[in-house]
């Protein structure tokens, strides 16, 4: 039933209630980005919540890195996966700190609102939704390598099988990330056993002799193998995105997380020791290393067992990020970053499938240039990494700012900034991809500048940043929610909400 707008904007102006330092104890949960988003009652559970961190974590590389990393830094690649591993606990934890705490659609770009402003917001949401989605041809090529491989098909077969491939997780998006979470819970569990028997039949065949000399390529090869397992371990902060859609956020996204941590470090640790132990010298031959391990370990049977978790992989990382990619575009023509056409959806409990449809135009965009080049997937890795780390950088510095100091999560940001940091002196020349998107959020700010100095009367510059930029967002199903601003500091809102009644 459609609520009134008064009743609305009257729900959205309660005054909040004021913690010990005389700030809003409201402040993250329903008015702190561009969206109203109030908890839903139906949402995600603990369940569909750790099968969606889990996809988004344990994709591609489970497919292809634990022999590469065998390759360029032998048994003691294994250490570098312990070291990503305790890397990638900051990381997470930040995440999770944020989420629980500010459920909102637009993830890791409305933390940065908060902390630095609507233009760093604009960027970090272009990193996302324009960056990022570069490695959506890298998933649909890669999947479509692993059938042709495994069925024997011609590669001629890929550019159909990469497409095959695309369709049906953006079909379950248009239904709800509710749909997805239950599709997502299935895959994943799917996943996890297929990985546990091939890890179960791997260890017998594992020969002691495969872990000497332990250091063939010095400790330069495990820093180059870490440097492969940040792709594997990027993922953290797709949760955000849909952490409005959780029942009772504070709780069920710290234990989601935690879960998934153990989980997919679990499954990668066990993996690298079983390739090594099992194909020794040898886990970095082939297109396919997890092929080879299946085939040298259950003939007939891993294979396809191998064929049934690139399906799964590829598909399951689809259906997380693009719950993520839809809920932030709608979040993003909310605050004016994106066309108000696309808005709705961005409420909890909202499909936003014209955000998922504009998605759909830049992966398809993405995937037809990949193919018509060849299938070449570096420029585009480069481009999602790049994005990425810009992405995890932002996001970081922001969680120093808003998460109470001294807190756990304040300290898990701290030092996950500090890496993130590291990361992008790394990153080099690859970031140009990242600052070209940047130019075009500042861009989008000079414009709304100029826009509204030609009107006469008109509030100045970014409409993110005025205070008086309430707007009521009528969703598809017809529900009224109420817009407001990151711009208005919690203290003000009573005195805003007055000053409008």
């Amino acid at each position: 039933m459609t609520r009134p707008a008064d009743a609305a904007a009257a729900e959205v102006g309660r005054n909040p209630r004021q913690d010990g330092r005389g700030r809003s104890a409201d402040v993250g949960r329903d008015l702190h980005t561009g969206t109203v988003t109030r908890v839903s009652r139906h949402g995600l559970g603990v369940v569909q919540g750790t099968a969606l961190y889990i996809a988004s974590v344990l994709g591609t590389g489970l497919l292809v890195l634990p022999g590469l990393a065998a390759d360029v830094a032998g048994p003691a690649s294994i250490v570098s996966v312990l070291a990503v591993i305790v890397l990638s606990v900051p990381l997470a934890g930040t995440f999770a700190a944020l989420a629980a705490r500010y459920p909102d659609p637009g993830g890791v770009a409305s933390y940065v609102r908060r902390a630095l402003g609507p233009t760093a917001a604009r960027a970090t949401g272009y990193w996302f939704f324009f960056g990022v989605a570069a490695g959506f041809p890298v998933l649909a090529v890669l999947g479509g390598e692993y059938l042709t491989a495994i069925l024997h098909l011609d590669r001629a077969a890929v550019p159909i099988l990469a497409l095959v491939i695309v369709l049906p997780p953006f079909a379950i998006n248009l239904l709800g990330v509710r749909v997805a979470g239950w599709v997502q819970f299935v895959l994943t569990g799917l996943l996890v056993a297929i990985v546990v028997f091939l890890v179960s039949a791997a260890f017998p065949a594992v020969d002691g002799a495969g872990f000497s000399p332990f250091l063939p390529h010095g400790w330069l090869g495990v820093g180059t193998a870490i440097s492969l397992f940040v792709w594997a371990f990027a993922g953290w902060e797709v949760g955000t995105h849909i952490s409005g859609e959780f029942r009772d956020p504070r709780r069920s996204i710290p234990i989601a997380t935690a879960i998934a941590l153990v989980v997919t470090g679990l499954a990668y640790l066990l993996l690298q020791v079983v390739t090594v132990g099992v194909l020794g010298e040898h886990a970095g031959d082939g297109a396919v290393p997890l092929l080879a391990l299946a085939d040298a370990v259950a003939p007939g049977v891993g294979p396809t067992a191998v064929g049934v978790i690139a399906a799964i992989v590829v598909l399951g990382v689809m259906n997380a990020y693009l719950a993520a990619f839809g809920k932030l575009g709608a979040s993003l023509a909310v605050t004016r970053d994106l066309p108000r056409f696309f808005a709705p959806g961005a409420e909890s409990g909202g499909i936003p499938r014209r955000a998922l449809l504009l998605f759909f135009v830049i992966a398809m965009t993405y995937l037809g240039i990949a193919l018509l080049t060849g299938g070449a997937l570096q420029t585009f890795i480069l481009i999602h990494t790049s994005n990425m780390v810009s992405i995890y950088t932002a996001g970081m510095i922001a969680a120093t700012l808003i998460l109470p100091r001294w807190s756990a999560g304040w300290f898990m940001a701290a030092i996950a900034a500090v890496l993130s940091v590291g990361l992008l002196i790394l990153a080099g020349a690859n970031l140009l991809p990242a600052a070209l998107l940047a130019l075009a959020a500042v861009a989008v700010t000079v414009w709304w500048r100029l826009r509204h100095r030609r009107r006469p009367g008109s509030a100045a510059g970014d409409p993110a940043t005025r205070a008086d930029a309430g707007a009521s967002l009528v969703t598809e199903s017809g529900t009224i929610v109420e817009v407001k601003t990151t711009a208005v500091p919690a203290e003000r809102r009573p005195a805003l909400d007055a000053s409008q009644s």
